[in-house]
């Protein structure tokens, strides 16, 4: 049985939940950046109904379920990741009836619908921060962290922000401190107070009653604070890892061991499944940690009474994932999340493209792709990563990332990733909009691999990620199953999936010259001519041309 025969239907016959709860395991999330997908009103701003446009297109690739990034209300300084309002939409994106329509159109598409909650923190225009910081008596004094000075009037602590500079930012009204993991103007929620936790869980449940499948959870681990506040300790230099924050931002020379990954985070994470729990619905989170994300990863997913899944940054890090950095990753994760599940992706709206990122040639996209379809574990794809589209190059005056802004020009950031889509090379704006300009600009790189050129092309990237997504599908091992015997052979990473009584062996070369290699034959039998896998077995050994696969499979 596929993940879309695995639904219910009503008495109308549409789609509304899946039957197997544990659908959600080796399925196939597009991640959608709303603002850069689809402009349906010519305003050069991708919105709700444009996403349901293209549907039809997201449904033939053979993706499961769509990620939808953040559409509330905001002053977009984070473009959408400082909320002002958790229940409507901004009205450049949409309404409530727009979304409600794109529940049910998504649905009738064989698709599910995953939305980005972003509850760490929100914008300081929301009206919980505004009352908070009115006073220090009010009701919700307490629902974000307040600190007083030190006797010289600095911060309480040495905690840093992501985007640069101290974590804490003065109000004058409250004469205190308040802590913001990101911009000043996102003050974080103070989770250890009942009442914040409550309040969030309500606005979950307001998006679960309107039919979502499930949430993307931003910066799952931020949640709780030390509540003593004390001192991070530093990082030695050789331990700096920059897969979270650029090198040349301070935060990096932290060990962010108490403004962040705080043991309460767990019972939390409790109370929200048991919400997820009550209607079908899955939590997916995100674990921004450079130095223990993959031991996380492991507590938040395991038990079966927390997060789903999760993700970390292993494969979204500016570091090429050789066959033996393939191979430590994937043993790392068995030892520190034997039963948990990770949701693995190589390039996303935070990082640098990774074809850009790595530097991959043509046959090296294709390789990678089918890479991550045979992990064990769901995979998340990223707009246009199927075009296998660049990294854009952008001017100081055409970024809009405050994160850019900060560090330019050692860091250029965030906005290369998320131009507008590239659908169509003969239309305005590359099938984007019709608006005038567009919110960020359509790098020209991107309009010699458009979705209409590469229809046209069977040999092209996207008919490669429908045809290694269709090899996932169809082989259960590959899917839902164990992963083993993971082997590193120069340049050459093997590994097994197994389940019940399916077992299946998978080859990479992941290098641009030719290898032979070792494989087995006795009772096992060759498949996946559809991604290209190599068929010139001879006496138990196999030529590899570069990037190319191998795969056999049996049954016992």
């Amino acid at each position: 049985m596929t993940l879309r025969q695995a639904c219910a239907t009503d008495a109308s016959g549409s789609v509304f939940r899946f039957v197997d709860p544990d659908w959600w395991r080796g399925a196939v999330i597009y991640q959608i950046y709303i603002r850069s997908f689809q402009d349906s009103n010519a305003d050069g701003i991708g919105d709700l109904r444009g996403i349901e446009q293209r549907l039809p297109y997201v449904a033939s690739l053979g993706a499961d379920v769509i990620w939808i990034s953040p559409f509330m209300p905001s002053p977009m300084k984070d473009f959408g990741y400082d909320v002002s309002d958790y229940r409507d939409v901004a009205p450049e994106l949409g309404s409530l009836e727009d979304f409600d329509h794109l529940v049910e159109t998504t649905h009738r598409h064989g698709l599910r619908l995953f939305i980005d909650l972003v509850l760490n923190h929100t914008s300081d225009q929301h009206p919980w921060f505004r009352e908070s910081r009115s006073n220090r008596e009010n009701r919700k004094s307490a629902w974000y962290v307040w600190s007083d000075p030190k006797p010289d009037g600095t911060p309480p602590n040495n905690w840093l922000s992501i985007f640069g500079g101290s974590a804490w930012s003065w109000d004058a009204r409250r004469e205190q401190y308040y802590l913001h993991n990101f911009l000043a103007s996102q003050p974080d929620l103070n989770f250890h107070c009942k009442d914040v936790q409550d309040a969030i869980l309500e606005v979950a449940k307001f998006w679960l009653d309107r039919g979502v499948d499930g949430f993307r959870l931003d910066t799952i681990n931020f949640y709780f604070h030390d509540k003593s506040l004390r001192d991070n300790p530093p990082l030695p230099a050789d331990e700096r890892n920059p897969s979270i924050a650029p090198r040349v931002n301070p935060y990096n020379y932290q060990e962010h061991i108490y403004s962040k990954n705080q043991p309460e985070n767990l019972d939390f994470l409790k109370r929200l499944r048991g919400v997820m729990d009550s209607c079908g619905a899955i939590a997916f989170g995100e674990i921004g940690e450079a130095q223990n994300g993959l031991r996380l990863l492991g507590e938040y997913t395991s038990s079966r009474d927390k997060a789903h899944m999760c993700y970390a940054f292993e494969f979204l890090s500016q570091e090429l994932p050789t066959a033996t950095r393939c191979a430590k990753i994937l043993q790392r994760f068995n030892r520190a999340a034997p039963d948990g599940w990770a949701c693995w992706s190589i390039s996303n709206h935070d990082v640098v493209r990774h074809t850009s990122r790595w530097e991959l040639t043509p046959e090296a996209e294709k390789a990678f792709c089918t890479l991550m379809m045979c992990l064990r574990g769901t995979v998340c794809l990223y707009q246009g990563e199927e075009l296998g589209l660049p990294e854009a190059e952008l001017s100081f005056e055409q970024i809009r990332d405050p994160y850019g802004r900060e560090f330019w020009p050692e860091f250029k950031g965030r906005d290369g990733c998320r131009t507008p889509m590239s659908w169509s090379h003969s239309e305005p704006h590359a099938g984007f909009s019709t608006a005038d300009a567009t919110w960020l600009p359509l790098d020209e790189k991107h309009l010699a691999k458009t979705v209409s050129q590469q229809e046209a092309n069977p040999s092209s990237l996207i008919h490669h990620y429908r045809k290694a997504i269709r090899l996932r599908s169809e082989c259960k091992a590959m899917r839902i199953g164990d992963l083993d015997a993971v082997s590193v052979h120069g340049d050459v990473l093997t590994f097994e999936r197994s389940f019940q009584s399916e077992r299946a062996f998978c080859a990479f070369n992941l290098s641009d010259h030719s290898v032979e290699v070792s494989v087995p034959q006795n009772g096992w039998h060759m498949f996946g001519d559809e991604v290209g896998a190599a068929s010139n077995l001879t006496n138990g050994r196999v030529e590899l041309k570069p990037w190319q696969t191998f795969f056999a499979r049996k049954s016992h």
